[in-house]
């Protein structure tokens, strides 16, 4: 990474000309300028070099490199790196540490800029260059879900080398035998410190699952333990992003047995989401679980990370059409989830991560990215900076009666999709 490459990705005349181009849109300068703060913050903040001098991206206030984290926080730039050489530049050598780390090891979730071992004292993990090994099928779906939009917004092709085909090669194997995970994981997670979601159960295997087809995952986006080791909008991520592997396999790799292989397991993932994942409800008829076990068990609720069930359509996933969609969503937008909150200053999804009653402008801003109607994204909008709780940036989460109460002062995740919100507000993405 050469020295100024994060100047030269966001120089001020480009952001000043969005920032413009926002405030003429919406007719709303307080937007223009809330727009302006948390656009500059991913890059002024979280872009750092890593110890060979190539991009690395904290997750924020944590200085720690999360394979998920990073590709959210990198997606509202994607539309400046269509005619801007230099923010394609710092995406194309982000998206190459993502793979590169993936080979260092494929069940962390988060990494160390350099191998200092910090991290969590006590975690069975001896690697320095690792600061979490909590295993999450997001960690897989999300890097090959910007690699692939990159690819097609910009039409490079340079970051699919050797260790993105090694890393791709790992992600279908790996996928595929966690599919077993009762039979052939070798996988353990354990973390003494006296907090159930911290770690996983049976010595860290986990709770028992039956055979599905889906793949299984030890935690959920939340770096929360799942209850019931099938996550299903983390399956059907993992699906739609595979399929973006076997495109990237056959068009810029030359790997037909790599395409044939993640074709064939993203059909494998969606079909046992349908014959295990979609449960009937008695008022809202068939929705999406959240999670099951393929042994009877299902939890029916939604969290704010992504993904998230209130995600799909934005992720791709499904059509915003899909009438199991629908009714899933009319279900976790409502107090039958027990993870949404209704209070005096706002309405959402939170999460069993953060305190009782505490919204995520995440998924705020979710649920804007998945709405038809410019009425309602205008309105999260305006929520979102209304509950900023004066830092003039978004947190994790709120407290949905006092939004002066909150959970990390800024937060680069939530930057990146209140701007993703903005700018596909006003179809500037």
């Amino acid at each position: 990474m050469t020295p100024n490459l994060v100047a030269e990705a966001l120089p001020a005349v480009l952001l000043d000309d969005l920032v413009s181009s926002v405030t003429e849109r919406t007719g709303s300068e307080r937007i223009g300028q809330a727009f302006r703060r948390s656009f500059g913050n991913t890059i002024e903040t979280t872009i750092q070099a890593d110890d060979e001098g190539r991009p690395f991206v904290i997750t924020g206030d944590i200085p720690a490199m999360w394979l998920r984290d990073s590709s959210a926080q990198l997606a509202p730039y994607l539309g400046l790196a269509r005619d801007h050489a230099p923010m394609a530049d710092l995406i194309a050598g982000v998206i190459g540490t993502q793979f590169r780390l993936i080979t260092v090891d494929s069940y962390a979730n988060a990494f160390n800029r350099a191998p200092t071992g910090s991290g969590h004292p006590g975690d069975l993990c001896d690697d320095p260059r690792i600061w979490e090994q909590k295993y999450e099928i997001d960690s897989f779906a999300f890097p090959l879900w910007l690699a692939h939009r990159f690819w097609r917004l910009t039409g490079r092709t340079d970051f699919a080398g050797d260790e993105f085909r090694a890393a791709a090669r790992i992600i279908v194997d790996q996928l595929r035998l966690e599919q077993d995970h009762e039979a052939r994981s070798a996988y353990r997670f354990v973390r003494e410190v006296g907090i159930e979601t911290e770690t996983l159960s049976r010595g860290g295997l986990g709770a028992p699952v039956g055979f599905t087809g889906m793949t299984w995952s030890g935690f959920r986006p939340s770096d929360d333990a799942c209850t019931y080791g099938y996550n299903v909008p983390g399956n059907l991520f993992a699906a739609t992003a595979l399929r973006h592997l076997a495109e990237l396999a056959t068009k810029i790799i030359g790997d037909q047995r790599l395409a044939d292989d993640a074709e064939q397991l993203a059909g494998e993932l969606a079909d046992g989401v349908r014959r295990h994942g979609i449960v009937r409800h008695p008022d809202h008829g068939d929705v999406y679980a959240y999670e099951v076990d393929g042994l009877g068990n299902t939890l029916l609720m939604d969290d704010a990370n992504m993904p998230s069930l209130l995600s799909l359509p934005w992720l791709g996933c499904v059509e915003l059409t899909d009438p199991v969609y629908r009714a899933t969503r009319a279900l976790i937008l409502s107090p039958e989830n027990p993870f949404y909150y209704e209070g005096s200053a706002a309405a959402g999804i939170g999460s069993p991560h953060t305190p009782p009653r505490y919204v995520w402008p995440i998924a705020l801003a979710v649920q804007g990215l998945t709405s038809a109607e410019p009425a309602e994204q205008r309105r999260l909008i305006d929520l979102l900076i209304d509950t900023d709780g004066g830092t003039g940036l978004m947190h994790e989460g709120f407290d949905v009666d006092d939004p002066t109460r909150f959970t990390r002062p800024w937060f680069s995740w939530a930057n990146a999709m209140f701007c993703q919100l903005i700018l596909e507000h006003t179809e500037l993405a």
